[in-house]
């Protein structure tokens, strides 16, 4: 699984959650929502440092963002590309098929 932040995504969440260097965002499956590619669950993020499980991530500005392996029923088969929605002033995630 690769995980990408676009340049928009990176400045909201240093901004919006006043991350620095050293700090970890986790992306996780969470009941209730919808995305592209799952009816009935969303995307979660906590501020939290990995274990040794990690299913994927990329560091951007010393920030790790990642998505841990007791997660992989919920991004198995994807690539998580994470974007800024300018309206909504938040977040928005896109799957990508990596078969």
């Amino acid at each position: 699984m690769n995980i990408t932040v676009t340049d928009k995504a990176v400045k909201w969440f240093e901004d919006e959650m006043a991350l620095g260097s050293g700090d970890a965002v986790r992306f996780f499956g969470k009941t209730y929502g919808k995305t592209e590619v799952h009816d009935g669950f969303s995307v979660g993020m906590s501020v939290e440092q990995p274990d040794d499980d990690v299913l994927g991530k990329t560091e951007i500005n010393g920030v790790t963002y990642y998505a841990g392996t007791e997660d992989d029923w919920f991004f198995s088969r994807y690539n998580l590309v994470v974007d800024y929605d300018e309206k909504k002033d938040e977040p928005v995630y896109h799957f990508d098929s990596n078969e």
